[in-house]
């Protein structure tokens, strides 16, 4: 098992997640975070602090989508081990469905 990244993180990008991250497994697009599946030791708590509720554990139905894009972007987005203020206008997009068809940017963040 390991935790992803969903939908929601797109446009919001909080990075609460990063910082209780225990092996520094996160990466940073321009406008979303992943999880590296491999780095990921299944400690959970990432989850809890996430403010979008954008992280689930894969063993939920319907995420093997979400395991792909976190499995590719992590090999190729820049590691994120602190905290940054989240995205502008992350209230107002957290919440919105079907980001990833229409939001969603494949652009590499800062890291850290």
């Amino acid at each position: 098992m390991t935790y992803v990244v969903t939908d929601n993180c797109i446009a919001c990008k909080y990075t609460d997640c990063v910082e209780v991250c225990p092996v520094d497994c996160f990466y940073e697009g321009e406008n979303m975070l992943v999880i590296h599946p491999d780095e990921c030791i299944d400690c959970g708590v990432c989850e809890p602090e996430c403010p979008a509720e954008a992280i689930k554990p894969d063993t939920e139905p319907g995420l093997d989508n979400w395991l792909k894009v976190n499995a590719e972007y992590s090999a190729v987005w820049p590691n994120l081990s602190a905290r940054r203020d989240p995205l502008p206008d992350a209230k107002q997009y957290d919440g919105v469905e079907n980001k990833l068809a229409t939001m969603f940017s494949s652009k590499p963040g800062k890291g850290s």
